[in-house]
């Protein structure tokens, strides 16, 4: 997979299922919002005022820690 800032919640849920519990630690409750998985995480990032660059930075972590 690879993660980056166009790929959706959606895309991104399907492939590790997991990521919804650091979404939800950051504030993100995309899973659970039907709309949300739709957006990028780009989208995701500016509607909570977050660098995109490091909440990839933060899911990449995650990833390679579940491996």
């Amino acid at each position: 997979m690879r993660l980056n800032e166009n790929m959706t919640i959606g895309e991104l849920l399907d492939a590790v299922p997991d990521a919804k519990d650091i979404l939800q630690s950051m504030g993100m409750h995309c899973s659970t919002c039907a709309m949300g998985r739709r957006e990028t995480l780009a989208q995701a990032a500016e509607v909570h005022g977050m660098d995109v660059d490091d909440l990839l930075e933060d899911l990449k972590g995650f990833i390679e820690s579940c491996s």
